[in-house]
């Protein structure tokens, strides 16, 4: 194989959004913008959780989990992308990307893993309400919890090993905002064949299998035991049981898209903007739709900013 234009270790560039000076200061203050958005509700789902004994469920302990994911997942691109927005450096070391790559698929998969939780949480819910809490225990939901972190730290190395064994030519130029797996491989001089398998074969254990059993096990119960439902008055679980589906779709359809169709080698263009769907505007948007309109999150956030004020007031007297 010809290797006069290759090299094994050096600096990717990231192209970014835009060369326009003029978009910069713009393009800077809505992604800041929207990044401060994304963990400040996060966070206080978080806090809620922690704070307010009336939100020690699974339903909620899940929530959580997902919450600190989605700051996670949001935490690992646009950070370094505004320091370069800032500095004006595309600059991005080879061991940086490797990292970001690899802490990218592991919340990534970490969402999917508890965008399905969720869902048969509330599946043993609607359709075992007797035996929910005994099905559902503490003890479970941690190993759950666990074992799905787990899991996707185990599932993010395989794409990520199989990046080392890549030469990359001279010009590593990568139209994107940060280190995309398959943008990365579209600029690699060796063969990606295996690199492509392992790709495929990690996204449909992680991702596309989780996603087929999510909307089926809430519809399922929906249709199947209506008026268990209404009987138990479950309006929690009704209420997850459309924005669930509805919250995942747009992560689903955006992020597996550009995965799964990177051997027809999609314009650069159009996996940008799928990947500002489902690594921004989904974690910002998720404490909105699975819980800051759930009444016993406001009410939680409210005990607790009540709580907080006294302690604030009481400091300064």
């Amino acid at each position: 194989m010809e290797r006069g234009n290759q090299t094994e270790t050096g600096n990717f560039i990231l192209l970014g959004f835009t060369d326009d000076p003029d978009l910069q200061s713009l393009l800077f203050g809505l992604l800041l913008s929207m990044y401060l958005v994304t963990v400040l509700g996060n966070l206080l789902i978080i806090l809620a959780t922690i704070l307010d004994s009336h939100l020690h469920t699974p339903m909620y302990f899940f929530l959580s989990n997902l919450s600190l994911a989605d700051i996670s997942f949001t935490s690992t691109t646009v950070p370094k992308d505004l320091r370069h927005i800032q500095t004006q450096s595309r600059v991005f070391s080879f061991a940086g990307c490797i990292s970001q790559m690899y802490f990218f698929v592991l919340f990534a998969c970490q969402d999917n893993l508890l965008l399905t939780v969720m869902a048969y949480d509330r599946f043993v819910a609607i359709c075992h309400p007797q035996d929910y809490v005994a099905i559902m225990n503490p003890q479970l939901c941690l190993l759950i919890s666990l074992g799905s972190w787990l899991i996707s730290a185990l599932g993010s190395l395989p794409e990520n090993m199989t990046i080392l064994r890549l030469s990359f030519c001279t010009k590593r130029e990568i139209p994107h905002f940060f280190c995309d797996l398959p943008e990365v491989l579209k600029i690699a001089c060796s063969d990606t064949l295996i690199n492509k398998v392992v790709v495929y074969s990690v996204d449909i254990i992680l991702a596309v299998f989780p996603s087929h059993w999510n909307p089926p096990l809430l519809f399922s119960d929906f249709f199947l035991h209506p008026e268990d439902v209404i009987r138990q008055r479950q309006v929690q679980s009704l209420f997850h049981l459309w924005v669930s589906p509805a919250g995942g779709l747009l992560y689903y359809c955006t992020g597996l898209g550009v995965y799964l169709s990177s051997a027809a080698s999609p314009s650069s263009r159009m996996s940008l903007s799928a990947s500002v769907m489902y690594t921004m505007v989904t974690p910002m948007s998720n404490p909105f739709i699975y819980s800051l309109q759930n009444r016993d999150i406001k009410v939680a956030l409210g005990r607790v900013l009540s709580n907080m004020v006294p302690l604030s007031e009481s400091s300064f007297a």
